[in-house]
């Protein structure tokens, strides 16, 4: 028996689908591939799945987590992208969690909230 996973992706939906791929492009994301109501995201090795979901559920209990190399190089590209200002999502500055990761808090223009974080074991003062 081989139970071994290849991989596992989230479907994270999206209420303004075109707008929700030029968020997520802007952010640094590649779609590579995109049909009318599904596109595949990646970036580096890590990909999504982005549902087109008009008209169907809601999309905020959804939450993502991105486990980053550099936290303070994402959180600045987000602040040199206008992300906030352009798409009018919401964002909370890097903390340190208990958890220990320091993140921060991006909600995508569906209200997907995103925790984009590092490794504090891997952050070096």
């Amino acid at each position: 028996m081989n139970l071994e996973t290849v991989e596992i992706k989230a479907f994270v939906p999206a209420t303004d689908f075109e707008r929700s791929k030029r968020f997520y492009r802007d952010l640094g994301f590649n779609i590579p591939w995109s049909s009318d109501e599904l596109a595949y995201l990646y970036a580096g090795r890590c990909s999504f799945l982005l549902q087109d979901i008009h008209g169907k559920t809601p999309a905020e209990p959804c939450m993502m987590h991105l486990l980053v190399e550099d936290v303070a190089s994402w959180w600045r590209h987000v602040g040199e992208q206008r992300l906030a200002e352009r798409y009018g999502v919401r964002t909370e500055p890097p903390g340190d969690k208990p958890w220990r990761v320091r993140e921060f808090v991006l909600t995508d223009p569906s209200g997907v909230v995103w925790r984009i974080g590092t490794s504090m074991a891997q952050i070096r003062e």
